[in-house]
């Protein structure tokens, strides 16, 4: 498929705090610029919407722009097809229409790199629910592009090939989601993987100790949910796998927009910043060379 790179309002590219609609061939991302743009090369944080989502919509449930600014992080929300993704389950319309959103991810970090000042070592991907699905994915298929990804509300499709370099993942998922079931097992188009066999998963992938460093949060918002992070950790390497678990939580992105009412979708914890959370273990890490492809931990924070 032949793409054309065209960009709208391209004189505003480069200039802090811009946000600007990017066509990608038949396909569509916003991106967003950083108020705090220098001349040097900054991480990119690409944010998947879940299924009947937008990019634009996921802008207000995940909203990564204050820590762009503050950090210097520039931003893609990317649309699906149908406002789905095919994440490798045979429900979405994404899946029926055969789309290769794989490759549509990498066509759009090369997009990046060359019209942006991206780090090219230093590019993440982050998604809820369907986009957490498709995000699994990326990290499986995708992982000599990617330094680390992070997945709120769901899991991995227990079909998945498993990815065979290591990579600092996180997954942030609520016990009472009422969509993507915690401890795993049929929903549409698939079966999933619990989310302790998906930390499983990737433990057993990046080598880390068995053994969790576990640190809880207790119900400082009053809103019926607690907290409890799990962190594994490659010795050798520094890699991590973290777990977040929000006790009592739904489907939700925490500390986010609860985009529909808690009687559907259950409760969005206030205990938890899920884009803090998220931006903190991703400056741990950076993709480097090495001959078997594996990412490295960056040292200090950028």
């Amino acid at each position: 498929m032949r793409f054309c790179y065209t960009i709208l309002a391209l004189f505003l590219a480069l200039q802090g705090g811009a946000q600007n609609a990017v066509h990608l061939g038949t396909r569509d991302f916003l991106v967003y610029v950083p108020k705090r743009i220098t001349s040097g090369a900054h991480p990119l944080i690409l944010v998947l919407h879940g299924r009947l989502g937008t990019g634009s919509g996921m802008v207000r449930l995940a909203d990564f722009r204050p820590i762009a600014d503050r950090e210097g992080v520039i931003l893609v929300y990317p649309d699906g097809i149908d406002r789905s993704w095919n994440d490798g389950r045979t429900s979405s319309p994404a899946y029926k229409k055969g789309v290769d959103d794989v490759d549509f991810i990498n066509r759009t970090i090369d997009y990046m790199a060359a019209h942006y000042p991206v780090d090219s070592t230093r590019v993440y991907v982050t998604g809820m629910s369907n986009g957490g699905f498709m995000t699994s994915r990326l990290g499986d298929e995708l992982t000599k592009r990617i330094a680390a990804i992070a997945v709120v509300a769901a899991s991995v499709d227990k079909d998945e090939k498993p990815a065979t370099i290591p990579l600092p993942v996180l997954y942030l998922q609520g016990t009472k989601d009422p969509l993507v079931p915690f401890k795993g097992g049929a929903i549409r188009g698939g079966t999933i993987l619990s989310h302790q066999e998906t930390l499983d998963r990737w433990v057993a992938i990046d080598g880390c100790d068995p053994a969790p460093v576990v640190v809880t949060r207790p119900d400082s918002a009053h809103d019926g949910t607690t907290i409890t992070k799990q962190t594994y950790t490659n010795r050798q390497t520094g890699i991590q796998v973290v777990g977040i678990t929000v006790e009592d939580g739904g489907h939700t992105w925490p500390g986010g927009w609860p985009y529909l009412p808690k009687a559907i979708i259950g409760i969005t914890s206030r205990n938890l910043d899920a884009n803090e959370a998220i931006w903190e273990f991703f400056r741990l890490f950076r993709r480097v060379s090495s001959p078997k492809g594996a990412t490295g931990v960056l040292p200090e924070g950028p």
